[in-house]
C-alpha cells in the first residue's frame, strides 16, 4: 500500500509538471517593449544599406524583446544621402537576432532594410536592397498620436508601427 501511495504521488507531481511546461514556455516568449537605457543599449547609432552608411534617428527607434535574450530592433535612419529611387523604398533596418513572423510570413536571423509604401505595404530588403519580404499593413483609426515609427505591445506579439499603419511581429 505504500508504494502504491509513492507512485501516485510521483504521477501527480509528474503531471504537475507536465501541464505547467506551456505556461513555462509561453512566458519565455513573452514580449517586452524596452524604453529609457535598455532601448539606447541595443539600437545601433547608424546603419549600412546600400554601400553608404546613415545614422540612426534615434527619437524614431523602438525594440522589443521576447522572451529573456531575443530582440527585434527597428529604427529610421537619415536617407537624405541616398538617391530617390532609394529612398522611396527604404526609410530605416530592422535588426533580429532569431527568426520571426511579420503578419505570418517568416523572416530569418539578420539585418535588413524596410520601407511602409504608400500602398499598404511593408518592404523588407536585404542590406543590397533587393526585396526580400513584402506584407500588407493594417491601419489603426483609433491611434490618438501616430509616431514616424514606434512598436507596441499586442498580445505576446509586436506592432511596428509608421504613423497608423502597422504590421504585426511575432516571435517564431
Amino acid at each position: 500500500m505504500k508504494s502504491w501511495g509513492r507512485y501516485s504521488l510521483t504521477a501527480f507531481a509528474t503531471l504537475l509538471i507536465l501541464c505547467s511546461l506551456q505556461f513555462i514556455v509561453g512566458a519565455q516568449d513573452a514580449a517586452r517593449i524596452l524604453t529609457g537605457p535598455e532601448l539606447s543599449r541595443v539600437v545601433p547609432p547608424g546603419f549600412y544599406f546600400q554601400g553608404l552608411t546613415a545614422p540612426t534617428q534615434m527619437r524614431n527607434s523602438a525594440a522589443a524583446r521576447f522572451g529573456s535574450d531575443r530582440y527585434v530592433i527597428a529604427g529610421l535612419v537619415d536617407t537624405s544621402g541616398y538617391a530617390a529611387d532609394v529612398r522611396a523604398k527604404y526609410e530605416g533596418f530592422l535588426i533580429t537576432d532569431s527568426a520571426i513572423k511579420i503578419n505570418g510570413s517568416e523572416l530569418g536571423t539578420g539585418a535588413y532594410g524596410f520601407g511602409f509604401s504608400n500602398d499598404g505595404k511593408l518592404n523588407v530588403l536585404d542590406l543590397a536592397g533587393n526585396e526580400i519580404l513584402s506584407v500588407s499593413t493594417a491601419k489603426d483609426t483609433q491611434m490618438k498620436r501616430p509616431r514616424p515609427l514606434m512598436m507596441t505591445k499586442a498580445g505576446n506579439e509586436i506592432r511596428l508601427y509608421s504613423g497608423r499603419d502597422y504590421a504585426v511581429i511575432a516571435a517564431r
